[in-house]
Order: C-alpha cells, then sequence, then structure tokens
C-alpha cells in the first residue's frame, strides 16, 4: 500500500488526479495539502474540501503556502482562462465549506505526517513546489524518510507550455522547484514530454460517466471548461490529464521512460522556470553540478496503457 500526501491547486486535472488517488485500490491518500497556482490559496483550499466532501474523501486537508519561495517574485495573474474563476471550471463551488482544515500549515503536516511514517510516504506534487521547499528549509532531514517525490512539472526536450522554455508549475516558483529538485531525496518529475500524450476526450468522459455518476459527474461537469480551453488551443474535444500521470507513476512506473541525472531550475531572465537536466550517460568539466543528487526525469510513455489505467480507476 503506497502512502500518498497529496501536494495539489485544485484545479480541474487536480481533481481527476484526486479522484484517482482516491479511487485506487494500492493507495493509502492519508493527506492533502493545498498550494496556490491554478488559483488563489484561499480558493484552491475551498476547492480541496469541496472535492472531499463530495467524493467521500477522509484524508485531512492542510492549507499551504499562498507565497513563493522567493517573497521577492511578483505575483502572477491565475488562469481563469483555463481552470475558470472557482478554479473547478465555473460549476459555481459554494463560497465556504462546512468542513474544518488541518491546524496545522502545509509545510509542518509534511514533517509530522513524514517523521510519523518514516520511509513510507510518497509526496506527489502537481502545483508549485512552494510546500515541499518550505518544509525542507524547516526540517532538512525530512529528505532522508520520505519514500520519494513525485511531481508533474517540467519540460526537459520539448517546449513549455508558459512560455517557450517553462511550464507552468515550475515557472510559478523556480526557486522553490530548484531547491526540491537539488535536494537529497528521490525524484522523478512526471512533465509535458510525457504528459500532452496523454489525453480524455470529451466523448470517452461522457462513457465513463455513463458507467459511474456518482462521483464522474461532478468531475465531468468540472472538466467541460477545461476541454473547452484544449480544444481551442491544444487538443480537439480532449483534455490533457497532466497531474493524473504523475499520479499514475506511482503504481505503474513500467508505463514510463525515464532517463537519470542531476536537474536545476533556471530563476531569472528569459529561461525563468526552465527545468534542464545534466545526464548521468554524459560527462562534463567541473561546475556548478558537482555533487548533486540524481534524480529522474520521464521522457518516455506507454500513453494507452497509462489512459487503460485511469479509466479503469476512475470507475471503480
Amino acid at each position: 500500500m503506497h502512502k500518498v500526501i497529496f501536494d495539489t491547486d485544485p484545479g480541474v486535472d487536480d481533481a481527476m488526479a484526486l479522484l484517482f488517488l482516491h479511487n485506487h485500490p494500492d493507495i493509502d491518500l492519508i493527506g492533502i495539502t493545498t498550494v496556490f497556482g491554478n488559483a488563489a490559496i484561499e480558493t484552491t483550499t475551498r476547492n480541496a474540501l469541496f472535492l472531499k466532501r463530495e467524493w467521500g474523501i477522509s484524508a485531512p486537508v492542510a492549507r499551504g503556502e499562498g507565497k513563493t519561495y522567493n517573497p521577492m517574485r511578483n505575483p502572477v495573474d491565475w488562469p481563469v482562462m483555463i481552470h475558470g474563476h472557482d478554479g473547478l471550471g465555473n460549476i459555481n463551488v459554494p463560497e465556504t465549506i462546512d468542513l474544518p482544515v488541518d491546524p496545522r500549515s502545509a509545510p509542518r503536516f509534511i514533517i509530522e505526517t513524514v517523521r510519523a511514517n518514516p520511509g513510507e510516504v510518497t509526496l506527489i506534487a502537481v502545483g508549485r513546489m512552494s510546500n515541499l521547499a518550505y518544509a525542507l528549509r524547516e526540517d532538512p532531514e525530512i529528505a532522508g524518510l520520505v519514500k520519494q517525490v513525485i511531481i508533474m512539472g517540467g519540460a526537459f526536450d520539448v517546449p513549455g507550455n508558459i512560455t517557450p522554455a517553462a511550464e507552468a508549475n515550475i515557472h510559478g516558483d523556480p526557486e522553490a522547484a530548484d531547491a526540491v529538485m537539488t535536494a537529497p531525496w528521490k525524484v522523478v518529475v512526471v512533465g509535458l514530454d510525457v504528459t500532452m500524450k496523454t489525453v480524455m476526450t470529451r466523448r470517452r468522459l461522457a462513457e465513463l460517466t455513463a458507467q459511474n455518476g456518482t462521483h464522474l459527474k461532478l468531475l465531468s461537469d468540472i472538466s467541460q471548461f477545461y476541454i473547452d480551453f484544449y480544444g481551442r488551443h491544444v487538443k480537439d474535444e480532449g483534455m490533457v490529464v497532466h497531474d493524473s500521470c504523475a499520479c499514475i507513476y506511482l503504481v505503474a512506473p513500467e508505463l514510463f521512460t525515464t532517463r537519470s541525472g542531476a536537474i536545476r531550475v533556471v530563476a531569472g531572465g528569459i529561461a525563468d522556470g526552465q527545468t534542464i537536466q545534466k545526464p548521468d550517460a554524459r560527462s562534463f568539466p567541473p561546475g556548478n553540478w558537482d555533487d548533486l543528487p540524481s534524480q529522474h526525469a520521464c521522457i518516455g510513455i506507454d500513453a494507452d496503457k497509462v489512459m487503460a489505467l485511469l479509466d479503469e480507476t476512475l470507475v471503480r
């Protein structure tokens, strides 16, 4: 059984990934930590509580950071054209949800949960890396206690999606991402190199909803705005399931091809937020890459099998 803390900024594709984690029989979802990104921290926390209530999720929700790791960074506009003004596809989420938030901050929740379960907890982070970076800064020893970190973010051999160089999650807090990538724990980065090959079509989502309307009706309603966006800009009649890919890696890593090597994140300039890997198979003169931990970047995917596993789990 995989014990998971899901660090998320719900978010439409975050909602699909959360339902996958909730439904999969080999996953024990022990915590949900929220971060800003697809919307402000107040909105993403409310959305996490809303999904927890609607889907009967038992995991506690801890509110995370609403600011970047580097406090000098300017705030950015929320991607309302992608996720809607409420972060969940403009389905009119209630302003308040009558559920408690864990009294601990997200970084403190991560620290205490990892220390209570040494070597057992996987952190799956599908938004900014802010909470993980703050947790590391407060308690660096947790790097040796976490089982692994799986990140949805980055772009290595393909262009970014927020700038030509950068993917949105990493671009939103590059200093935090660099701190996470260079920490001495196992990191797997599931980025645009693979996620852009996974598409849930509108028709397929409707078919799945017909099989299990209880939970999937809400997911389908949430997803329509997102699918409309992708239909205008990226894919016809479908949505890229970025965040679900990171969750699927946990239970089916054999469906992905990875490349090992140190990973850094550019902070500043025209390449702000770019993820760069120094492959282990290449040698370079001595420099700033020396003595960094070797991490894993996903560069290949069996998209058909990934989507089949996603379908199967969502309808459980």
